[in-house]
């Protein structure tokens, strides 16, 4: 019954313990919260910060931050009832830490260094693992965090570009990344190290990623927006013509640097990055909204094929759509076709399922089907 997900509660763990597990997801102007006892989400909350609560903090490294978003979690428990001694334990999500293999890492006192320091970059998401340690702190109960976004499983040859002083680094959505290639796992009866999966994250940054039997080979920098050009971001561009823009006197330095990553994109291309006024403005047969809609899906399933080649030989066995715009039907049905000549499948996963792959990392822990690992910092 437990195995084809028919097990009914009881009012005893007698044989299936359910962990309760804190997940904090800090967003620059949210932070979401979520309690699970084992795979069941039992409270959550996205705590929206207003600008006027911000203001503050303005100009200031985010850790800054720190005690108002832990008395806004501390709060939420004590609407729920809860406190830290209800827990088994508690994940963040990860920051900008130096590059590491996938997994879930206990937030030991080097890491907790590094997210207060922001050695690759000053990130809300820095602020998970600071959170989470200290919320445990002196009960013995583990602070987690999973996946983070400077996962880093790339190999040497395929970082390296035609110029010597310039190395591509490796920023992604792996938590969702990792998790969607898990749950298709799941479904298939079988286990991530033993599929070849390509998963493509779609929201406001895209990340496209190659995932070989447990390995995540290879994948764009989402955060400097190397890829597709998105919603938000730019995308690859003719290096040539970038360099030109950058030396014409048009734009700013930092003008340039927004293009690139928050004015760029649809923004720039139609105004705006709201797929679901967009998707309305392409059934509806507008000419200039569909054009565009179909470039970005075009390149998009031209990185996933792309990928073929980090997979040396083998056979791909699906590719996976998940984040927010995978709920446009135009841009998935685009890339469905576009692809269609890989001869394996596409499957789609609507949404983000960060805040239940947080909990998962840690539930796999602590019921032993997965050994923490440590952080060691820079290589």
């Amino acid at each position: 019954m437990y195995k084809y997900g028919q097990w009914e509660e009881t009012p005893k763990d007698t044989f299936f313990r359910r962990y309760r597990v804190l997940a904090i997801n800090p967003g620059s102007t949210s932070t979401k919260i979520a309690i699970y006892e084992g795979d069941k989400e039992r409270a959550t909350q996205e705590l929206q910060h207003a600008a006027e609560e911000l203001l503050p903090f303005e100009g200031q490294p985010i850790t800054s931050q720190f005690a108002f978003r832990k008395d806004a979690i501390l709060a939420f428990l004590a609407e729920g009832g809860l406190g830290v001694a209800d827990l088994d334990a508690v994940a963040g999500r990860g920051g900008l830490l130096w590059p590491l293999e996938h997994g879930t890492y206990h937030v030991n006192e080097r890491m907790a260094d590094d997210l207060a320091q922001g050695v690759q970059g000053d990130h809300a998401s820095n602020l998970g693992g600071l959170i989470a340690r200290e919320l445990v702190a002196g009960t013995g109960k583990p602070a987690f965090i999973v996946d983070p976004v400077v996962v880093d499983e790339v190999p040497d040859f395929a970082k390296i570009t035609g110029v010597k002083a310039i190395r591509r680094k490796v920023i992604s959505h792996a938590l969702n990344q990792i998790a969607t290639a898990r749950r298709y796992a799941e479904e298939h009866e079988t286990f991530y190290e033993r599929i070849n999966v390509i998963v493509a994250h779609l929201g406001g940054g895209i990340s496209v990623g190659a995932h070989v039997k447990g390995h995540y080979l290879d994948v764009n920098n989402a955060l400097d927006g190397e890829g597709p050009f998105t919603p938000q971001r730019s995308g690859s561009l003719p290096v040539g013509q970038l360099i030109e823009l950058c030396f014409s006197g048009k734009y700013t330095r930092d003008e340039l640097k927004k293009l690139n990553k928050g004015r760029g994109g649809l923004i720039d291309l139609l105004g705006t990055a709201d797929l679901r006024a967009l998707e309305g403005r392409y059934l509806a047969g507008e000419a200039e909204v569909i054009q565009v809609m179909d470039a970005m899906a075009y390149q998009i399933a031209k990185w996933i094929a792309s990928l073929v080649p980090a997979f040396q030989g083998e056979r791909v066995d699906q590719v996976l759509l998940t984040g927010g715009m995978a709920r446009c039907r135009p841009t998935v049905d685009y890339i469905r076709k576009a692809i269609a000549a890989m001869g394996c499948g596409l499957t789609v996963y609507p949404g983000e399922n960060e805040m239940f792959a947080l909990a998962k990392g840690a539930l796999r822990v602590l019921a032993g089907k997965e050994a923490p690992k440590d952080y060691h910092g820079r290589a």
